[in-house]
């Protein structure tokens, strides 16, 4: 599997040590100076074999020595990462038999069915390449404006976040499209919502508010899909005295352990190309330029590849409600209905099989990011999902 992160712009090393990766920051433990990494015993690497890719170029330790390379958007990004495959698989002959997915969360939701499709497409075209795709899998997927920020309503009004009679006025003087606001009216109460909501973690409606130092999107007052891009704040890199309760906690080692120069020297990063390791970069030259990837889903299944699309149920940066939507929209039919799926006998979360392979998976308690806050449940729904197991 090859894995990419949100942002865009966000480095997979966090994917790495903070979602599915071998290996997590102690940061319970952490007192100074270099932070320690330990076993991650929920690791997706129990199951399958993955490359964390930083993308685009100019994301985590990835660099060029070309400036024009640094101008990128969604579809230059998707073919960069076809081209590193291709060239990785040219390198390692030996793994192109293995099945092959692409993997992402946040806003690589529209990256990687870009990806995959790319892949598909070089195999119908007679790449000498002979790719053993067999399918994508995309977690809190930014997909379609439409769908993903007019579901923040909803969500806020199904959550308990705002009240019945705040939630009618806005439905009706907007008629139901909150992406992009009509009227004065419906902008206004939209704006009700927003102080309403402006207290709230959009990450994980649970958890405490804090600064933000992830690759999440901060979706509090936003209805644009180019602000999901992390509203990292300003801060102090020596400050770290934050409570544990913050995640922005653990993100903050992200930072000491990226830019140590031992680590770096053993990750055998070329000295003078990247200065400060950043989990996010917002100086990218970023070109929005595919507005919905729902058609890429809909060719990816139609021609029979498998597709995993999992969201974390308590995420009001990219809700489920949302997601649904545009899954309804593909017109598929049923195969398995709405039912939940378990783990150790608890309910992990509800899940729902289309026809062309198309699995939905909520995760019960999880955030933006799932396998973060729910690790165990999520590797148990990769596991049964590669298998070909019902969930």
């Amino acid at each position: 599997m090859v894995w990419l992160s949100g942002g865009p712009g966000c480095s997979a090393f966090s994917g790495l040590v903070f979602e599915i990766g071998p290996l997590k920051f102690d940061v319970a433990g952490y007192t100074d100076g270099l932070p320690t990494l330990v076993y991650h015993p929920y690791t997706w690497t129990k199951v399958c074999s993955i490359i964390f890719l930083d993308s685009p170029v100019g994301t985590g330790f990835s660099y060029s020595s070309m400036g024009k390379s640094y101008e990128t958007g969604d579809t230059k990004a998707a073919r960069q990462v076809h081209t590193f495959l291709r060239k990785w698989f040219i390198d390692h002959p030996e793994f192109l038999s293995n099945p092959l997915y692409v993997g992402g969360d946040s806003y690589s939701g529209i990256v990687v069915p870009v990806v995959a499709q790319e892949i598909a497409k070089g195999d119908q075209d007679g790449d000498e390449l002979p790719y053993n795709l067999k399918g994508y899998l995309v977690g809190n997927p930014v997909t379609d404006e439409k769908f993903d920020n007019g579901a923040v309503v909803p969500y806020a009004h199904g959550m308990g976040l705002i009240s019945d009679e705040l939630y009618e006025s806005t439905k009706k003087s907007c008629g139901g499209e909150y992406a992009s606001p009509r009227n004065e009216q419906c902008a206004n109460y939209l704006q009700s919502v927003n102080e309403c909501t402006k207290g709230i973690n959009s990450e994980q409606i649970l958890e405490p508010l804090c600064f933000s130092a992830s690759p999440k999107p901060n979706m509090v007052a936003a209805y644009s899909r180019r602000l999901l891009k992390e509203d990292i704040k300003k801060f102090p890199l020596l400050n770290s005295d934050l409570p544990l309760e913050c995640r922005s906690f653990g993100y903050l080692l992200s930072y000491f352990w990226a830019d140590n120069d031992t680590v770096r020297e053993a990750l055998n990063i070329r000295k003078g190309t990247v200065q400060h390791w950043q989990r996010c970069n917002h100086d990218l030259l970023y070109t929005y330029d595919i507005p919905s990837s729902i058609k890429f889903h809909l060719n990816l299944t139609s021609r029979g590849y498998r597709a995993l699309v999992y969201s974390g149920d308590h995420d009001m940066g990219v809700p489920f409600v949302g997601t649904q939507g545009w899954i309804r929209s593909l017109n598929f039919s049923i195969v398995d209905d709405w039912r939940p799926w378990s783990v150790d006998g608890q309910v992990a979360g509800f899940t729902r099989t289309y026809s062309n392979n198309l699995t939905f998976a909520t995760v019960k308690g999880a955030g933006h990011t799932a396998p973060e806050y729910r690790p165990k449940e999520c590797l148990a729904m990769l596991q049964r999902w590669l298998s070909g197991a019902p969930l």
